[in-house]
């Protein structure tokens, strides 16, 4: 048996026997910290609660996070933001074995509270994972396996953890800490941070940072607290990392900025467009062709994220689309490019292709100026949506299809 075994060993089995004066003297409550995974829905980390018992050498381990995808009409309530979580018990050391076998960070806190509590929290975590009690709906920033670990740890410092961290101003919006854990995907960056509405873009607590695992990780480290006699204890009695994962993303200490990165895309497709549109005079049939074809692929992209977009906000339970600027400028009306793409390559009609090309140009007139909109009123207090990366996409090949540049071209003609 390796080093690592033995110290997994010793953390999750005490397998001492001596006697105690209450129910909480044989216990040790720890908490497990674990990095992200491969799955979308890893990406953020998970965390757990460990419960020893010395008399039974046992090591329980209660989740929060637990769903299943055979669950009855998963799907169709994932949609509708109706996704239903569990708590569970099984076996601790299986638990975090798994966790190192998947190349996942494992961090084990030890916590420093008195026996009455400790069986309290036994208690209270027996009671959750009962039939009657073990379902609730998920959400992603209010109600998950880490919210569910933090309140455990306000109860275990009677209101303390809360009183500290309730009101104490957090480092970043919740926007902010979603993109230090997507940075290094761009599609599901993208995506995610399109669909994501204003109300994640202002100020929160600290306790409402605690969405996230490595947030109680690093804040029940350094907190302290006063025990029934007023004496200060810390919360955390040590620390033991059992794995650090290899060749995985980091999560990044500030948020990046990635509308640099939007933006060079979109320029990229609008040299494309433009070289495209280059070929419009010297070889016609492939101008009409390759220009009908790449704009119903733009608008079958935007036109399916647009759609995806207008049905969570209007649809759905998904609170955090709700209230979406993108909404102005990408939504279900793009899906009007693919028809109208397809007549403008593949028609035999010269005045079907010239109006489907003139409505073209009319759509993407439509999609600059509402992102340019989109932009405008955030002059005013109630509009403050961080959605540059999804304007740096947009406008750059939006600008180049639109009526924008015959609209120049014609005033420079006419201009003495």
């Amino acid at each position: 048996m390796n080093g690592k075994a033995i110290l997994l060993g010793m953390l999750l089995c005490t397998g001492s026997f001596l006697t105690a004066q209450s129910p909480g003297d044989r216990l040790s409550i720890k908490v497990a910290v674990m990095g992200p995974g491969d799955e979308l829905y890893f990406w953020w980390g998970h965390i757990g609660l460990i419960i020893e018992d010395s008399a039974t050498g046992t090591a329980r381990f209660y989740d929060y996070g637990l769903f299943s995808f055979e669950n009855d009409h998963f799907f169709v309530n994932f949609a509708f933001g109706r996704l239903l979580y569990s708590c569970g018990v099984s076996t601790a050391e299986a638990n975090i074995r798994a966790y190192i076998r998947t190349n996942r960070d494992v961090t084990i806190y030890t916590l420093d509270i008195p026996p009455e509590k400790r069986g309290e929290i036994q208690r209270f975590a027996e009671t959750n994972v009962l039939p009657e009690n073990r379902d609730y709906y998920y959400h992603h920033f209010r109600d998950n396996c880490a919210t569910r670990i933090r309140d455990i740890l306000d109860l275990a410092t009677d209101g303390q953890f809360k009183a500290q961290f309730g009101e104490a101003p957090g480092r970043y919006t919740l926007r902010q800490h979603v993109r230090r854990h997507t940075w290094f995907s761009p599609f599901f960056d993208w995506i995610l941070n399109f669909l994501m509405g204003q109300d994640i873009d202002t100020p929160i607590t600290v306790w409402e940072e605690m969405f996230l695992p490595e947030e109680i990780g690093s804040r029940m480290a350094d907190f302290q607290y006063y025990d029934q006699e007023g004496t200060a204890r810390n919360l955390v009695a040590s620390v033991d990392v059992l794995h650090r994962a290899v060749n995985r993303p980091a999560i990044l200490a500030r948020p990046p900025r990635q509308w640099i990165r939007a933006l060079l895309l979109g320029l990229l497709i609008a040299g494309v467009m433009a070289a495209i549109q280059g070929t419009r005079n010297r070889r016609p049939a492939l101008y009409r062709i390759l220009g009908g074809l790449s704009q119903s692929v733009l608008g079958l992209f935007f036109g399916i994220a647009g759609s995806l977009l207008f049905f969570m906000s209007f649809f759905t339970n998904h609170d955090y689309t709700y209230h979406n600027s993108n909404i102005l400028y990408v939504n279900p009306l793009l899906l009007g490019a693919i028809p109208l793409g397809f007549i403008l390559a593949f028609g035999k009609e010269d005045t079907k292709r010239f109006r489907a090309e003139q409505l073209l140009k009319a759509l993407w007139t439509y999609v600059l100026f509402g992102s340019i909109l989109s932009m405008v009123i955030k002059l005013f207090p109630h509009f403050y949506q961080q959605n540059q990366v999804t304007q740096a996409l947009v406008i750059p090949f939006a600008l180049l299809l639109s009526f924008v540049p015959a609209w120049v071209g014609r005033s420079k003609k006419y201009k003495w």
